[in-house]
């Protein structure tokens, strides 16, 4: 069962900011974590939750992953994801500076649902990700 929060995992705090703010312009009520690094995403989404019960934390609704990021990249983030029955069908976005063929057809390969390259324009920027916010927590059905 998820949360209903969004996981962002950013290490760029202006992106970050970017995308909280453009989050936040579509009037999305979800929480919104964000962890920085890719070891940071994996002990959120498998880690306990904390309370000293042994129970895994509620799962997000979303995951935004950038692909560069420091300790675990993106595609080996995503890669242990999809490895846990836990996580396999958590919806996961790559919103990423890179356009390159390679990094695409990985991210899919590994099971992104989306991938999406970061637009150097702000208003660019705020515009692709508030139609993230839209079609994956408002428009999308998912299973967990």
């Amino acid at each position: 069962m998820h949360n209903g929060a969004i996981l962002l995992v950013e290490d760029n705090k202006k992106d970050g900011l970017l995308t909280l703010r453009a989050l936040k312009k579509i009037s999305v009520a979800n929480h919104v974590d964000v962890v920085h690094d890719g070891q940071e995403a994996i002990d959120y989404l498998l880690g306990e939750a904390g309370d000293g019960s042994g129970t895994k934390k509620a799962l997000p609704a979303l995951v935004i992953l950038d692909l560069k990021l420091p300790k675990l990249d993106g595609h080996e983030v995503l890669q242990q994801i999809r490895a846990h029955a836990r996580t396999k069908l958590l919806p996961v976005v790559i919103l990423t500076s890179s356009d390159e063929k390679k990094d695409i057809e990985q991210s899919y390969n590994l099971g992104a649902n989306s991938f999406v390259s970061k637009p150097v324009n702000i208003d660019e920027f705020t515009r692709a990700v508030k139609d993230l916010g839209l079609y994956w927590l408002i428009i999308n059905k998912t299973v967990i």
